[in-house]
């Protein structure tokens, strides 16, 4: 049961509980910097394994750190039979778990005022309200998306879709805009179930948060928040890339990858401004040899400078030609960077990304074009709204084998990179890049809205 405070100017006391996956903690961690900006005391909850194989070496997170079991401390998801397996026993075993967290920091005369936790882990809302402890979903996807899983779960939108799919505050999309959890269900239904379940208790959540900010999903926005009291607090990205008033924000709290900074930063500045094709497919995406063939002609039939993430597992997959005779003249690749940095830098004139909603919105808040690339799960309906929402880039089509060839993507870039299209896409990536950093500056929409829920904490509402 909670207590309440023996000291009313005691700071209210939020615990934040994340998904262990890099695009699911990150947007949790910076949302948690901003409240701890404003007198909002954060812990950070996450699972054992996670925390011991990625907090080692940890910056500053400005929060407290606690673990929590998923029933797998030694290997985490990797080590489980199959994702049911996993899901399942994080279920169990993770809900008794934070139930002797919450009961340990009582114990200590510790309050809690609050739980926030990512949209896809409902049991725990379930615990918070065992404890009577008011709970704030997450969602660290586009509210566009989950726009999309909640016509899902509720039955509106058939599985599979139809030829064309309509939902609230959007554009008609094509089946194959939909996320891949929709339109092609039967690969990953563990992942698909648990997307469109996201919303089996929302309506007891005091709180629904979003990592956006409301001009860039304004319709679907003003549409969720006649269900829940939704606020909107992105681009959750470090401030020092966007508002600039957290000035020890400079970084993301881990990557699970070295980035080669130097090697990068030093080659960029070698070039010239908005002259380089920066390529990324983030941390799981995993391609086709076939596909990872033809982004390099692509890249070298386009006669750019390119800088491309390559991960290490995935360097096999490069021709040997290429490597031995296009890197040393145009391009660059390296096994990870820092992305923010990358995309910071003046050299940068378009960006071919998985559409990830993380690195969209870090294209976004930097004014960056976009080849977008899509692969599964949210990322065609991003690349939807980049292209036809936002109106910020391009989507790069694929062949009848599901293949992205050279000449499409060479394509791409040249429309970006050249054409008079390009011209006003650029224009269209610096207009919301004001917006992004209007969105999260003081009295700005995202701002507002975390001042109001911190209002609500120290109001003990």
């Amino acid at each position: 049961m909670n207590k309440q405070h023996d000291n009313i100017n005691k700071p209210p006391h939020v615990l934040v509980i994340t998904f262990p996956a890099q695009g699911h903690i990150n947007p949790l961690i910076q949302f948690s910097k901003r409240l701890t900006s404003k007198g909002v005391k954060t812990t950070l909850v996450t699972t054992i394994f996670f925390l011991n194989s990625n907090f080692a070496n940890k910056t500053n997170t400005s929060s407290e750190i606690e673990a929590i079991s998923d029933g797998f401390d030694e290997g985490g998801l990797a080590s489980a039979d199959s994702p049911e397996s996993y899901i399942k026993t994080f279920r169990e075993v993770g809900s008794r778990s934070l139930a002797d967290l919450i009961k340990k920091l009582q114990s200590e005369g510790t309050i809690i005022d609050a739980i926030i936790y990512d949209s896809m882990m409902t049991w725990v809302l379930e615990v918070a309200m065992e404890f009577e402890i008011k709970g704030g979903s997450f969602f660290t996807q586009a509210c566009s998306v989950n726009m999309v899983y909640y016509h899902v779960h509720k039955g509106l939108i058939c599985l599979p879709p139809g030829p064309t799919v309509s939902v609230p505050g959007l554009p008609q999309l094509q089946r194959w805009e939909t996320p891949s959890f929709v339109h092609n269900y039967g690969p990953y239904p563990t992942w698909s179930e648990m997307m469109f379940n996201q919303f089996v208790n929302m309506d007891n959540a005091r709180w629904v948060f979003a990592n956006s900010f409301f001009q860039l999903e304004k319709e679907v926005i003003e549409w969720m928040r006649k269900m829940w009291k939704l606020k909107v607090i992105g681009p959750t990205i470090p401030s020092m890339y966007l508002d600039k008033r957290l000035e020890d924000d400079t970084d993301y709290v881990f990557n699970i990858f070295k980035p080669y900074l130097n090697e990068c930063m030093n080659w960029l500045n070698d070039k010239p401004k908005k002259s380089v094709v920066y390529v990324s497919f983030g941390s799981l995406a995993q391609l086709e040899s076939e596909q990872v063939e033809e982004i390099a002609w692509g890249l070298s039939d386009s006669n750019v400078n390119f800088l491309w993430v390559v991960r290490d597992e995935e360097k096999a997959k490069l021709p040997k030609e290429f490597l031995d005779t296009k890197i040393p003249k145009k391009g660059m690749v390296v096994a990870w960077c820092k992305q923010l940095d990358v995309l910071a830098h003046e050299s940068i004139g378009c960006f071919v990304t998985h559409c990830g909603f993380n690195s969209t919105l870090e294209a976004i808040s930097q004014g960056v074009p976009i080849v977008a690339m899509p692969q599964w799960t949210d990322q065609p309906t991003n690349a939807k709204c980049i292209e036809d929402i936002w109106g910020v880039g391009v989507t790069v089509k694929v062949n009848e084998n599901e293949i992205v060839s050279r000449g499409n993507l060479r394509s791409c870039i040249k429309t970006i990179m050249e054409d008079e299209r390009g011209v006003a896409i650029r224009k269209n990536a610096e207009k919301w890049r004001s917006l992004a950093k209007l969105a999260a500056d003081e009295g700005g929409s995202s701002d507002k809205d975390i001042d109001e829920f911190v209002s609500e904490l120290k109001h003990k509402c």
